[in-house]
């Protein structure tokens, strides 16, 4: 497995700044957060686009995934969502999907990861699903063209929050186009267990968040080793189903202090067992 660390707790600092510093950490990778103020597709032109992938080959930095989830630029960390009453507004979302599909391309990433849907804001389940299906057949035929997978998030209290909805959701949507960003405290939140969720939608998995959250469950990401989860048992999950792609942390909770938050999941997983294994040849 490869390690890599979320730009979205970087957000004082400048998306190359951010290559720079994960780099002189020790990672190798980096999920890209596709919205200001980091990469935002309409303000990428040519020459930042030169800069952004010269910066990457000089730290040697791959990029995990390229996060479309938020979208700051025009709203918020979920609006304008897949399921706004107002079509105009669903546009906006689908045009900053295809916006982000051609991005990923550019820069030779294979996936990209968007919000479940979006908050239901009092509509009626079932009209909501609808929508968002209607969106993804309007940004399917480019994610194949250009080989980039679209990845959705199940989120708590979001319209897809747990595996039965995910699972049932993605019954009829084609797996080679559309898969899963498998973000563990998530599941953990909802009440599932995360390793039982990585054997059971092994086939839909084509990346991973990692954090760690309370014993309460609430949706908070915080410091590896500081929560409940049990790494352990979701690493040797991760191994029996062969993964051995990308593990992004997400600590965009510590923007005060994402410097120390990636240092410190580092060191973390290099002074565990399985994160010695996994991600450090060792042991």
């Amino acid at each position: 497995m490869k390690l890599a660390f979320s730009s979205n707790a970087f957000v004082r600092y400048s998306l190359l700044e951010t290559i720079r510093l994960l780099a002189e950490t020790g990672y190798r990778g980096i999920e890209i957060m596709a919205d200001v103020p980091h990469a935002y597709p309409p303000d990428l032109g040519a020459s930042e686009l030169k800069e952004l992938r010269s910066t990457l080959d000089r730290c040697r930095m791959e990029i995990s995934n390229l996060s479309s989830f938020m979208l700051r630029a025009i709203g918020d960390i979920y609006h304008p969502s897949w399921i706004e009453a107002d079509p105009a507004l669903r546009s906006k979302r689908i045009e900053h999907t295809i916006n982000s599909i051609e991005l990923a391309h550019e820069l030779g990433a294979k996936t990209i990861s968007t919000g479940p849907g979006g908050p239901l804001d009092g509509m009626e389940p079932e009209r909501a699903l609808g929508l968002f299906k209607d969106g993804l057949r309007q940004i399917e035929s480019l994610a194949a063209k250009r080989k980039v997978r679209v990845l959705i998030e199940p989120e708590p209290e979001l319209m897809i929050e747990n595996s039965s909805q995910f699972k049932e959701f993605c019954r009829e949507l084609d797996p080679r186009i559309f898969g899963l960003n498998f973000d563990i405290g998530h599941f953990f939140c909802v009440g599932e267990d995360p390793a039982q969720q990585i054997i059971e939608l092994k086939d839909y998995i084509g990346h991973f968040h990692l954090e760690d959250i309370g014993r309460s469950r609430v949706h908070h990401h915080i410091l590896l080793g500081d929560g409940a989860l049990d790494f352990q048992g979701i690493f040797d999950a991760m191994e029996k189903i062969g993964y051995d792609g990308f593990v992004t942390v997400e600590l965009y909770t510590y923007e005060d202090r994402p410097v120390e938050a990636a240092r410190h999941a580092i060191d973390f997983l290099r002074n565990t067992t399985y994160g010695a294994r996994n991600f450090f040849g060792q042991g």
